[in-house]
Order: C-alpha cells, then structure tokens, then sequence
C-alpha cells in the first residue's frame, strides 16, 4: 500500500497534488547512500489547506540568467512564481524561497536533474499561492497584497555553491541563481520598496538564513528588510545509531557542489565550511532582523536525519518514526533531548530584541504555505497567539514575539503529521 500522510487527530485532507508528491517520494526516495534525505517540503506542505479555488500564479523563467551562468542542475534557466501587490502593498515585496532537500553525490544529482528540482523543464507551470502567499485577506492578512514571489528551486545547495562537473553536464549555480533572481525582481520594481520580507521553507529556510543579510544589502538603509526561516532549523545532532546522518549529508552536499566559497565569512573563518552549512552556527551572527518558525519535533528531521532508516536496520523506530503515537517512552525522551538541543541552539539568538521565534511542540514541518497552519479558525497556537499574528506583530514591531511552546504533548492546537501504511522503512 501507498504511504498516506494526515494530521494526527483530524480529518484527512488528501489532495491530489499530495499523492503525486508523495508517489515521487516513493520512487526516487531510495537514490543513493542518502535515500532518506531526498524528502521535500512538498510532501509535508501539499494538498493541506488550499482555498476552494486558490491564486494560481505563473512562472516565469529568467530570461538573463544563462549570461552569467545562473542555471539549473541540467542548464536550464531557473523561475519564479510572482503575483503583484497592489494598494497599501503595491511598494511591499515578499520572496520565498522554495525548498526540496539537496543532493550530495554525482549520482544524486544526476537523478534531481531530471525532476522539477533540478529542471525548469519539469517546474510546474501553475502553482497555488496559499498561506502567506496567499493574496486574500482572511487568509493572509498582513501580506495579501504585497508582491509575492515563490523563487523555485533548481541547484541542491540551497541556493548556495558555484562549481559544475561538466562531464556530467552538473552545473551547481545556487548563488548565481540567488543573484540572477535578486537583479531580475530589482528590475521589476522590488528596488522601490518601502519594506520586504525574505522567506522560506525546509532547504528554502536554510537558504533564507543563508542569504538574509546580502539580502538586506540590496535595499536602501531606509527599508524594513526583515527574513523569516521557516523549518530551516536543521540540527548537527547524533541520530539513534550514534552518528551524525545529516552531518554526512551536509558534508558532501558542501564539498561537492563548492559551497565552501559562499558561505558567510564570519562562520568560515573560524569554522569547518560544512559546519557553516548548519543556521546553528549562523544566526547568532545574522545582522538582519530574523525570525526561525520552526517545530521542537521537525517531521522531516525526525524522518531523515534523527531516526532514518539507515540508523536503524532493525527497525525500532519505524512505528514512531510514521506516527508519534506509536513512540515509545524511550522514543519520546530522546525527542524531547532533540528539543532541548533545539533551544540551546536558539539560546543567544534568542537574546536579541530584534529576533522572533516560534517553536512550537508539532510534528510538523513547513507551517508558512498550508493555509490550515499559517492563518485558519484552528491554526496552532502558543498562549492563544497563531503563526500568521504572530510572525505579522513581529515584522511590523507590533509585539516582541519570543514564543517557545511547552514539551508534548501539552499542545492540543498542533496539526501533527502521521505517516501510515508502507512508509519506507517499515
């Protein structure tokens, strides 16, 4: 049987786009030494809380881009999604990044080239503009009607590394990809703006850590530039067997793509560039005001890189690694030891008016894009306070938002993930 994924205590809401993510997930999930790492946002974002009849915003490829070699895995030109503000928001620009997971080897990368995270030619034509894309206000109400943009995802490094195996026709061109993008939006009118937001999910957030403040630098001192990580908290932690998977992951994704000559120079300069490639060790040192959205329990740490199949060949995770109810009391405390590492990570960051936080005690992952989890009757709360008010009070210094839920499971408001059925491992 096909894997099934729904909220823990709520009624499934299976869409279509959700199967044929999750059908994706099946059949390249076992590519390579890093089969479960290949996981992406979409598998935990798609086919939840979409509007009866969301925004349906187009892509648009960038056309200037190859000049400068800004291209996808296989040279294709990379694209975004835009819909234009309007009103109050006409001068107000929005940019998310997507996410989809990286690749650390030749064979890896060859595999995602052939799929829309490594090919324009693959990319969606069409995509929902939900959560805090979403352009109505009783969805979206402090962003509606900004610009917003979904940049799509093409390179594997989060929007990172310059390099390219060329006889394997590999171009790894995540930061001119960043640049390409960022000179085509200026042009577009985001050089007018009176305020901006960078945003986003999974490897999209890492990559909104990673680039926040040359994003800052593009904007005249006067602009409320701001970034938003969400999920994009990836932990340097040991996983059930001991050893460190995404380490591994990290390790090869930095060294092969050349990442090493792209990240912030002050982690560099006193750090192992893969260590850099982790936001523990980054958003201390971030100038630009950040907020880190981010579940204690991430799904996708827990499913990847805490408890993978690879760390456990006998199978005793793989009840609690599809569905928290099934964890055992032995299970639980080492999720809750993940969380504690969690806020020892956030403890300095923390510490800075500036910064916001919101992590809540959910196995979620990707909580911005789902309608039901950004702004809905039900959305999760923390002392009665949801993500969309909560990450708004912050941007526009309504409220110092400094929210740290309590352990589980005192949360009742949380729309967990529970994965069933087949899941790889089982």
């Amino acid at each position: 049987m096909m894997d099934t994924a729904y909220e823990g205590g709520r009624r499934p809401r299976l869409r279509l786009f959700w199967v044929f993510g999750l059908i994706g997930f099946l059949l390249c999930n076992w590519v390579d030494g890093f089969q479960d790492l290949n996981v992406t946002e979409h598998q935990f974002m798609d086919g939840y809380g979409f509007s009866t009849s969301p925004l349906m915003a187009g892509l648009t490829l960038i056309a200037g881009a190859a000049s400068t070699g800004a291209v996808c895995l296989d040279g294709t030109l990379p694209g975004y999604h835009l819909h234009r503000g309007y009103g109050s928001g006409a001068n107000s620009w929005l940019v998310h990044l997507e996410g989809g997971g990286w690749c650390d080897s030749i064979r890896t990368c060859v595999f995602r080239k052939k799929t829309h995270h490594g090919s324009s030619l693959h990319m969606e034509k069409l995509i929902p503009f939900t959560g805090i894309l979403s352009n109505r206000a009783e969805e979206n109400p402090d962003f509606y009607n900004w610009n917003r943009v979904k940049l799509r995802y093409c390179d594997g490094a989060s929007f990172s590394g310059d390099g390219q195996i060329e006889a394997k026709k590999l171009y790894f061109r995540g930061q001119r990809i960043w640049s390409a993008a960022m000179k085509d939006l200026m042009s577009k009118g985001m050089r007018y703006a009176n305020q901006a937001l960078l945003s986003g999910c999974s490897a999209g957030g890492l990559a909104s850590i990673l680039h926040c403040d040359e994003f800052r630098e593009l904007f005249p001192g006067t602009t409320r530039v701001k970034c938003l990580s969400d999920a994009g908290l990836f932990l340097d932690e040991i996983d059930v067997s001991g050893r460190r998977t995404l380490r591994r992951m990290f390790s090869g994704v930095v060294r092969l793509q050349q990442v090493g000559k792209t990240l912030p120079q002050a982690c560099t300069n006193h750090r192992n560039p893969t260590l850099c490639f982790f936001p523990q060790h980054l958003i201390a040192q971030t100038k630009t005001p950040l907020f880190l959205l981010n579940s204690a329990y991430d799904s996708w740490q827990v499913l990847a890189s805490i408890a993978p199949p690879t760390a456990d060949p006998h199978g005793h995770w793989q009840g609690c690694r599809a569905n928290y109810a099934d964890c055992s009391s032995s299970q639980i405390q080492f999720l809750q030891d993940f969380r504690k590492q969690m806020l020892n990570a956030v403890d300095r960051f923390s510490r800075s008016k500036r910064n916001g936080l919101f992590i809540n005690s959910c196995f979620a992952h990707c909580q911005t894009e789902r309608q039901d989890t950004w702004f809905a009757h039900d959305s999760p709360r923390i002392r009665n306070k949801g993500i969309a008010k909560s990450v708004g009070d912050w941007y526009f210094d309504r409220a110092e938002v400094k929210a740290i839920d309590c352990p589980y499971p005192c949360d009742n408001t949380c729309h967990n993930l529970v994965f069933s059925r087949g899941f790889p491992g089982k």
